[in-house]
């Protein structure tokens, strides 16, 4: 049986078609044809616009590539901010704006709080994403290093109670810092009731309400005996958990079991950097997730502690108001979707001439498809309540490649019978070319944005890759302390205020890539809010739940209001380049430890994306440290090891031998996994080694620096040889 079928236009992997017209379709209203006639006439309409962007991002690096070969040496910043302009790199800035985007809901436009990114091919990481919307602060605190094992308090085992009374008291601490009474503390409390419409909180021999009564906003259970109370504050919700009967409760002196915290209030369904999706039945594994997501029926059966368990999508919270009727709150996370970039094609659909389609094209397509079932329900789980369709775009260089997508979402919406704007777009700020033109990038898409971020990995990638020849970079490290850096983080949330984001739209902050140290998350991460970004990335529901808790200490739009009054950060330093100022300062020791901490890096990440499929996972660093790891890792450091090659701070027999050595250190990290194939021994047989050296050796010659077309090549190789 042939491969493909014919659809329209279209060549379409059976696997692909079979999954459309018996999966997604069924239940729309659009028959088999119209969507294949659709389709095909959006990759017929957007490709040659597309194929043309990436041209002109070619030319681009040449003519900055020639620049800085004749400049090497003799770099004058002056001169090259004037070079740029004249290509057409940097644009000129137009009049003020502000955003005009409507029908946004309120976790984007009103609340402030964590955000997770998963991989959406793994249906339980999707679900237990989706699901992090409310989080128990008493599991977060008690299994994480948040709490320390002083004075006997180890986790290890059974429930310790001294680790317990830990927790307890941290939580109480947080209630009177953020819901503080009239007299007295919440540490005394003894009985929780609510009395006329109000909270009313027994300490011993009084009696006290909040200060501000009007953060409790409803209650599950009997006034006098509730099981949970709502509080409410800086647009975040916390509730009280009370049950004396549990082995918790029955401790406490006010029967309190847990405190549970609004935690992760939007959520990114990752189709791109987490994912390894390289071909039809990939795609559809990923689109499948998405669709549960979606009609929300989405499942998954697993044992753990060796019981079978199936996990579903949350339900909608349920309170009895203060006022007047019930206080429902949304039991999951907002979902967005982060579609792929410009640049990637694929195999499961081929054009009227043979060749792959654009992958961003096929997932715009059918990302909006899939969510129609969302749009079209009047019963069950929904995701937006405002009916829109939320759609992440990543990898976007400079104000015509952000147009671009606008206006394939207009020819999707057009297509699918869609009103205007009903696709809402969050723009990656991850790429040079559109930091420095972030402006004029948010104009474009001005009437459907709803989300703008920094990215530190990528950004740097990118920083690295388009400045490859002018000299050699510094070490990752010192690339961090660097000018550009701080300029950047303050730039993105400078724009976003000139453009009227708050209250439209989300400005973004980083990951913290490091799930296991959860202390060390809770003293730095308070950071993102203080710097104005309403929302930030974390690696785990947990890492959300502990999150949440910076969101109390910091009114994020108090923070804005007053951000809003300073001077813009210097596009000056932005294009200020993270250049080694002296390169015969790094001793032959340090560009060693830079190599192996790269290599190993990079092997860690790429035996998992080649042999097993798995675009992200906490993988372990040089140190043993577990570290999340994505493409955008991978991107700087083979991007770092490139640079350095090209500027003879280290040899290619050198690289190979760090490589070599690298892989043993790789190997013996996996020895627990029965699915790992070992590298050492096997240099010039296993893919994932062998692609891992070409993202080095081959590293100038990528696009923008990407790793996609590698993986993606090695990956289709090593399916291949096993079919």
């Amino acid at each position: 049986m042939t491969k493909y079928q014919k659809r329209s236009e279209l060549s379409v992997d059976n696997i692909l078609a079979t999954f459309i017209e018996t999966e997604v379709l069924p239940g729309l209203a659009m028959k088999e044809e119209q969507f294949w006639q659709a389709l095909s006439d959006v990759v017929h309409d957007m490709t040659p616009k597309n194929l043309k962007l990436l041209a002109c991002r070619e030319d681009l690096q040449k003519k900055i590539d020639a620049w800085n070969v004749a400049n090497k040496g003799d770099f004058d910043a002056s001169r090259y901010k004037e070079f740029l302009s004249d290509i057409g790199y940097l644009v000129e800035e137009g009049p003020e704006f502000k955003i005009s985007t409507e029908n946004v809901d309120v976790e984007i436009a009103e609340q402030a709080g964590p955000q997770l990114v998963v991989p959406t091919s793994n249906a339980r990481f999707a679900l237990n994403a989706t699901n992090a919307r409310w989080g128990s602060l008493y599991d977060a605190l008690y299994g994480t290093d948040v709490i320390s094992d002083e004075g006997g308090a180890e986790k290890a085992g059974a429930y310790n109670p001294i680790r317990g009374a830990k927790v307890i008291a941290f939580c109480r601490d947080l209630l009177d810092a953020h819901f503080p009474l009239q007299n007295g503390s919440h540490h005394d409390s003894t009985r929780y009731a609510i009395v006329n419409q109000q909270l009313s909180v027994e300490l011993g021999d009084h009696s006290s309400g909040l200060v501000d009564h009007a953060q409790c906003v409803g209650f599950q259970g009997e006034p006098q005996a509730p099981t949970s109370i709502l509080l409410k504050h800086n647009g975040l919700h916390v509730a009280i958990e009370i049950d004396a009967s549990t082995p918790i409760g029955s401790s406490d002196k006010a029967g309190v079991k847990d405190l549970t915290s609004e935690a992760a209030i939007t959520t990114i369904q990752d189709f791109e950097d987490s994912v390894a999706a390289v071909d039809a039945q990939d795609k559809v594994g990923v689109y499948r997730n998405w669709l549960g997501l979606m009609k929300g029926d989405l499942s998954d059966s697993f044992e753990k502690a060796g019981k079978m368990m199936t996990r579903t999508l949350s339900a909608d919270k349920v309170y009895t108001g203060l006022d007047e009727g019930d206080v429902v709150l949304h039991g999951r996370s907002l979902l967005f979707c982060r579609n792929v970039g410009h640049l990637m094609s694929n195999p499961a659909v081929l054009d009227k001439h043979g060749n792959e389609i654009q992958e961003g094209i096929m997932d715009a397509m059918l990302s909006v498809t899939i969510a129609l079932h969302d749009l079209q329900r009047d019963d069950g789980i929904h995701n937006s309540r405002t009916g829109s369709v939320y759609i992440v775009k990543p990898k976007m260089h400079g104000p015509d490649e952000v147009a671009f997508a606008s206006d394939l979402f207009n020819k999707v919406e057009d297509v699918l019978g869609l009103e205007r704007h009903t696709i809402k777009i969050g723009v990656m700020d991850e790429e040079r070319r559109t930091t420095v033109n972030l402006k004029e990038c948010i104009r474009q898409v001005k009437d459907r944005v709803v989300f703008i971020n920094t990215g530190f990995l990528d950004r740097t990638g990118d920083e690295i890759h388009t400045s490859m020849l002018l000299g050699a970079m510094a070490p990752k490290a010192d690339i961090k302390k660097k000018p550009w850096i701080f300029a950047y983080e303050d730039w993105n949330v400078d724009i976003g205020l000139e453009c009227g984001l708050p209250g439209k739209a989300q400005i973004g902050k980083g990951m913290w890539a490091m799930p296991d140290e959860m202390a060390e998350m809770l003293v730095a991460k308070i950071a993102h809010p203080q710097s104005g970004a309403n929302t930030a990335w974390v690696p785990s529901p947990i890492g959300a739940t502990l999150h949440s808790t910076h969101y109390h200490q910091v009114n994020v739009s108090e923070v804005q209001k007053a951000l809003s009054h300073r001077t813009r950060a210097a596009l000056d330093d932005i294009l200020d380049i993270p250049l080694c100022e002296d390169l015969s300062k790094l001793t032959s020791e340090q560009i060693q430890a830079e190599l192996d901490n790269n290599a190993q890096g990079i092997l860690g990440y790429v035996v998992r994306w080649i042999d097993q499929g798995v675009g992200c996972s906490k993988v372990p660093d040089i140190n043993n440290i577990g570290l999340m790891e994505d493409r955008a890792t991978l991107r700087i450091s083979s991007q770092h090891i490139c640079n350095w090659l090209e500027h003879g701070v280290c040899t290619k027999e050198q690289v190979i031998e760090t490589f070599e050595r690298m892989a043993n250190v790789v190997d013996l990290q996996n020895e627990n996994d029965p699915a790992y194939a070992k590298m050492a021994g096997n240099f010039t047989s296993s893919y994932a080694y062998l692609a891992a050296l070409e993202l080095v050796f081959s590293g100038k010659e990528q696009p923008s620096g990407y790793t996609e077309p590698l993986l993606h090549g090695y990956r289709l190789k090593l399916k291949a040889a096993g079919s």
